[in-house]
């Protein structure tokens, strides 16, 4: 995805939102009464398991880096599909062909998994599984046309939504849910290149967002995972999410506070991100948040490993899956 991006015009357009949003949620955006927030904290959750979303962000990275058109992409969403079977009621598999920055067709996936879909209140869950073509960022400029694991950028999310995917089979919410594993996000720009170009990354999310896999879908609100494996991982607000739907980035920090992730999940607003939410919220008008990890102290403003190739699995951590996966579940499972 993008780095931060500071525009003055988003910004106005924010404080705007925000000073309305202050006022009380709109019909869509869900925020909880305080007799609803202690019948919901009632409910159970089913104990998501760090080692076994660990072995899902393995299990991908073993196919090598997962870049469209190449045999490693093909076979990992093959597995992708077959795993999203195994736990999901209705499985879509929506293929697409998309064109790249720089002119080349891409063949892509977009796998959703449903789960319950007579539920009226729904719930969408987000990853993207397609792995950078382009070690841009690498130290050595020898790697900067050297395509990426991705262990960490694309498959901790994908890791974290395939066991959550596996407790909804054991254990159905109270809320139907989706959950929409995106392809082609990473292949955006060259940093090398000239000029800026946001809509050349999401181009999964973008296809999905004009197409979407029912031509009536619609959710209550959408949670996007990106890059949720790293130790030490610091969440902040992203700029978008607070644009498009506060009392979402709210709900999901306050549970996070709750559960005592409040040294990962920071009370504090970060950059705004190109990223899959970005039109989800702008094409498709479901308010989606994006859980991302942002590092002030690095130069692009994420994890050290970004868009190198260090992005490995040795660097996945489950105790950061761990603390994702147990707030969404939290989220998933407690709405009143």
């Amino acid at each position: 995805m993008r780095i931060p991006l500071v525009n003055p015009l988003v910004i106005l357009l924010f404080l705007i939102i925000w000073l309305f949003s202050c006022g009380g949620s709109g019909p869509r955006q869900h925020s909880l009464s305080d007799k609803a927030a202690q019948t919901s904290q009632s409910v159970s959750v089913p104990e998501f398991n760090a080692d076994s979303a660990f072995q899902f962000v393995a299990r991908q990275v073993e196919f090598g880096p997962r870049v469209p058109n190449t045999e490693a992409h093909q076979q990992c969403g093959i597995w992708l599909t077959e795993t999203m079977q195994r736990f999901a009621d209705t499985v879509y598999v929506q293929q697409a062909r998309v064109r790249a920055y720089n002119g080349t067709i891409l063949n892509i996936r977009n796998i959703i998994g449903v789960f319950q879909p007579e539920r009226r209140n729904r719930i969408l869950l987000c990853a993207h599984w397609d792995s950078r073509p382009y070690a841009d960022w690498d130290p050595d400029p020898a790697n900067h046309y050297r395509p990426i694991d991705g262990a960490n950028d694309g498959a901790s999310g994908v890791g974290v939504l395939l066991e959550i995917a596996r407790l909804l089979h054991k254990e159905p919410a109270q809320w139907g849910v989706d959950i929409l594993l995106l392809d082609a996000e990473d292949y955006g720009k060259h940093h090398a290149a000239s000029g800026m170009d946001e809509d050349s990354w999401a181009l999964g999310a973008q296809y999905w967002s004009n197409n979407p896999h029912r031509i009536d879908y619609n959710a209550n609100f959408g949670i996007l995972l990106d890059m949720v494996g790293a130790s030490h991982a610091t969440f902040k607000k992203e700029g978008y999410s607070m644009m498009y739907a506060p009392n979402i980035v709210r709900n999901v920090w306050n549970k996070a506070q709750q559960l005592g992730f409040g040294n990962y999940f920071i009370n504090q607003e970060g950059g705004f991100i190109t990223d899959d939410h970005y039109y989800i919220n702008k094409i498709r008008n479901i308010p989606t948040i994006n859980i991302i990890h942002l590092d002030s102290s690095t130069r692009h403003g994420f994890f050290p490993q970004w868009h190198t190739i260090d992005d490995t699995i040795d660097y996945i951590d489950p105790q950061t899956l761990s603390v994702v996966g147990r707030t969404v579940s939290a989220v998933i499972y407690q709405q009143p």
